[in-house]
């Protein structure tokens, strides 16, 4: 990969102020020009990313209540605990519960012999039909009743219906427990975060960006086409990997803004709900980008430009339109520079149009050549910093 121009802009800028201060410029006169250092555009391959702010939000997230009332008997998890789903939170007292079970066993058993022998006694005619469908309907009212009092003491054994972390317990043995109903008390809370949700929000004009590069690909294709990057606001890099796999169906009128979701794997919940996170996901295909040190841009009222050497080995300002900054330093150059284009990156505040120069090349050492050759790793760029 070509990357003198990153390499050794600090160099040649040295270079430059020693030899303006050691009285060089009669002896530059004499051969033609003061000598600069240049170096053709950075060629790099690489995906623009862009960066939005957002917030974790567990993928499930229950709100354990009670299904019938009673007082609370026993609690079986610890305050924070990683429960799994059908495990038993809460127990509420069973005793009440069992009597009913009981009683209504026993009128079930009573129904059930009732109706067997109206039964028999319709095959004699000894009852009319009406008894006997009298007497099937006793015994199904005495089964429904009788599976009721079996689910009520079911329930009082509060259970998770997810797997995650539970919050802590909101109130203590003995208290009275309402269930069952819009004012059943709250018990606790149970989340899951792996995987856990990453909402965030684009602007308008993203959005149509987004579109256009979608249809370019021949339609959206959520599952393989929008990875995303992630860090938390103490990481200095974008380690955590995912996936876009939710954008909402219309665009936020009183913000115009788009709402989108990545879903990240989280198996060590480090990703907590309700934090916030900087995410980054792809603004653009792989392309093949012509890049400059940012610190070679000049600028002419509100023109960028750069130095390049002219005919005759003349300074020449070139026009140039910025992208995003990459890697740092380097700025993209979306148009008006060339491979064969030989950038001036020495002398830069004593430079002035025309001005006759000795072009050197900023050819760099072996080792980092070598270096940049097996450097082999995604190049990304994020939008940050565009002019």
């Amino acid at each position: 990969m070509n990357t003198p121009l990153k390499k050794y802009l600090g160099t040649a800028l040295l270079a430059t102020v020693l030899l303006s201060g050691c009285g060089g410029s009669q002896e530059q006169a004499q051969q033609g020009g003061m000598p600069v250092k240049v170096a053709p555009p950075t060629q790099q391959k690489l995906t623009e990313w862009d960066e939005f702010t957002g917030r974790f939000q567990a993928r499930e997230r229950v709100e354990i209540r009670a299904r019938v009332s009673g007082y609370l008997d026993q609690i079986k998890f610890a305050d924070g605990q990683m429960v799994k789903k059908d495990d038993v939170l809460f127990v509420i007292d069973q005793r009440p519960f069992q009597i009913a079970l009981d009683r209504a066993e026993a009128s079930l058993d009573v129904a059930k012999k009732e109706y067997d022998r109206t039964k028999n006694l319709r095959k004699t005619n000894a009852v009319s039909e009406t008894d006997k469908d009298k007497a099937w309907q006793a015994y199904r009212e005495a089964k429904a009743a009788y599976d009721e009092a079996k689910l009520n003491l079911e329930f009082t054994e509060v259970k998770s219906p997810i797997s995650g972390r539970a919050s802590r317990n909101l109130v203590d043995v003995g208290n009275l427990i309402n269930g069952g109903d819009l004012n059943a008390t709250l018990l606790t809370t149970v989340v899951n975060m792996d995987p856990i949700d990453f909402y965030f929000e684009v602007s308008e004009r993203d959005v149509l960006k987004y579109m256009r590069l979608e249809q370019k690909n021949g339609g959206e294709n959520i599952a393989t086409a929008r990875p995303a990057m992630l860090k938390l606001q103490d990481e200095k890099e974008y380690t955590h990997r995912g996936t876009v796999d939710f954008v909402d169906n219309e665009v936020d009128r009183s913000t115009g803004t788009l709402q989108r979701r990545a879903v990240f794997q989280n198996a060590d919940g480090t990703l907590l709900p309700g934090i916030f996170g900087r995410i980054r996901v792809p603004g653009s295909e792989e392309y093949e980008a012509t890049l400059v040190p940012d610190e070679v841009i000049g600028t002419n009222q509100n023109q960028k430009f750069v130095y390049v050497v002219g005919e005759g080995n003349t300074v020449q300002p070139r026009p140039v339109v910025l992208g995003p900054l990459h890697d740092g330093n380097m700025r993209i150059i979306r148009s008006g520079l060339t491979s064969a284009d030989q950038v001036i990156v020495s002398g830069l505040t004593i430079l002035r149009p025309g001005m006759p120069i000795t072009p050197m090349p900023a050819n760099p050492p072996q080792a980092a050549e070598e270096g940049a050759a097996a450097d082999g790793n995604e190049q990304t760029v994020s939008a940050e910093g565009q002019e």
